[in-house]
């Protein structure tokens, strides 16, 4: 699987990464940091990234292609209706690098994809070598979590 792993170039993800809630008050330094522990990976036409019920073990950033968000499979093996979907530029997955929850939904490519994955493993790498950004990331699930629970 390693062929399927690129170079991250921060012009194309910085952008991104500042419209992630996470990251979204986190001043450039802090952007570069977490770019450096980003990869690219491209994944073919129909394939399932990660089931409802998974470990939630990384966020996941389109870079080009797209993905379909959905709840699972019934009985018959049909999917339940699309959540949403997602294109060049969206992202899924953010909480799961602050979160133990498995995932709440499947998520399968619509056509051929590249994405860039932030795994919670680098990601707690990150915050435990960096107060700043441990503080920063914190500040803003509290802020979270209080907007859902309004």
């Amino acid at each position: 699987m390693s062929d399927n792993i690129s170079e991250v170039d921060p012009l194309i993800i910085l952008p991104i990464l500042k419209q992630i809630p996470l990251f979204s008050n986190l001043d450039e330094t802090l952007h570069r940091e977490i770019i450096q522990h980003i990869v690219l990976m491209y994944y073919p036409s129909n394939y399932t990234i990660f089931n409802k019920g998974d470990a939630g073990d990384a966020l996941y950033i389109v870079k080009s292609g797209g993905v379909s968000v959905f709840q699972s499979l019934n009985n018959d093996l049909t999917r339940d209706p699309e959540i949403a979907k997602i294109g060049a530029g969206g992202f899924f997955g953010e909480m799961a690098l602050v979160s133990a929850e498995p995932r709440n939904a499947s998520v399968k490519t619509i056509q051929e994809s590249e994405v860039f994955i932030l795994s919670k493993e680098d990601f707690d790498t990150l915050l435990q070598s960096n107060t700043a950004l441990a503080a920063q990331i914190s500040a803003t699930v509290v802020s979270r979590i209080n907007e859902n629970n309004q």
